[in-house]
């Protein structure tokens, strides 16, 4: 997901547990919970690079323990060069401690992971001792509702405390932690919602035809805009159907509108493509791959694109594999372009 939903998200886990957070606890969980986007960097040093380390080491299991233990020392060195006063240190905070600090800077990365394990393309989890994706497609990387949420948590107790400043109350409670916790069970109970409306959808996508195909696998995604509308995928024999699912009641799905992409026919062109280094490399993150041949001037041009974005999607995590070949089959150009480059 993007940064602010993961600032949003690790500030609720430390409200949650603010009163036994160490010295700059709520600090570490937020810089915690956003640092793992930093192998966004790669995206500057071309798709190749984008694909290999984009939510890859920094999103697995072995980078987020690693990033924890250098923020944790960071600001453990933080909080001896910049120390509290005696009667404050007594009142709150005792010397900030390297396990303490840990805990905070963990607790907001595996709120981060569990984040973009349930948004986007996924993440590379068990970098590096298996390169494999972990996605569960419940919502884009952009969810207004789960954001919007987020907001409304933080900000609703600050207008409740100003009220009560205003009417002279002053008494002070723990009602922003209340809030906080509140905050994270409905965006619970929200992805849940969306885990079984997507239950929902791939039943429905392997329950009809399509043009008279039996589906043999499907997949279905998130729109931004609504939690009942999903952009499905169903794999035929020959086909791959592309079809929107809408879970609005009474809402009728006709699997005989889908638009059919059709799958390459065998040739040794396609063969030598999918053995390309490039094709197998891509092939581990795609989920629906499709590709396709064509004759070009002197040679042959082999592609793979990732069904599950869509043609008009934009963002760099749709990417596909170009190989251009000469007449005799011999690569001349092999790589990784992002969908939304110029001239692709």
């Amino acid at each position: 997901m993007e940064p602010f939903t993961h600032a949003f998200t690790s500030l609720a886990l430390a409200r949650t547990v603010r009163g036994r957070l160490p010295r700059f606890g709520a600090a570490m969980m937020v810089a915690a919970g956003i640092a793992p986007d930093l192998d966004y960097a790669s995206y500057f040093a071309g798709p190749a690079a984008f694909l290999r380390f984009h939510r890859g080491a920094l999103h697995s299991l072995a980078g987020a323990a690693a990033l924890s233990a250098a923020m944790a020392g960071a600001f453990c060195v933080l909080d001896r060069k910049w120390p509290v006063s005696q009667a404050a240190q007594a009142r709150r905070h005792a010397p900030l401690t390297f396990l303490p600090a840990f805990a905070a800077c963990a607790g907001g990365a595996g709120g981060h992971l569990l984040l973009d394990m349930v948004s986007g393309s996924g993440i590379e989890l068990l970098w590096p001792f298996r390169v494999r994706w972990f996605a569960w497609n419940l919502t884009a990387n952009l969810d207004p509702w789960i954001l919007a949420l987020l907001i409304a948590g933080f900000l609703l107790p600050l207008l409740f405390r100003l009220v009560n400043e205003e009417v002279g109350d002053r008494k002070r409670g723990n009602g922003v932690s209340r809030a906080a916790i509140l905050t994270l069970i409905l965006l619970g109970a929200y992805l849940g919602a969306r885990a079984h409306l997507r239950g929902e959808a791939m039943d429905l996508l392997l329950s009809r035809e399509y043009h008279g195909r039996v589906p043999l696998t499907a997949g279905a995604f998130p729109e931004s805009s609504s939690p009942f509308v999903w952009r499905g995928l169903a794999v035929t024999d020959d086909t791959i159907e592309e079809a929107e699912v809408s879970l609005v009641p009474g809402a009728y799905f006709d699997p005989d509108h889908s638009l059919t992409h059709y799958k390459p026919e065998d040739s040794p062109a396609l063969q030598a493509g999918q053995r390309t280094a490039a094709a197998a490399q891509f092939l581990v993150y795609a989920r629906f791959p499709l590709a396709s041949v064509e004759r070009i001037e002197d040679g042959y041009r082999f592609e793979i694109h990732d069904l599950r974005f869509a043609s008009n999607d934009m963002s760099p995590a749709n990417m596909f594999v170009r190989v251009d070949f000469n007449a005799s089959l011999d690569i001349r150009r092999e790589g990784f372009q992002f969908a939304s480059s110029p001239n692709p």
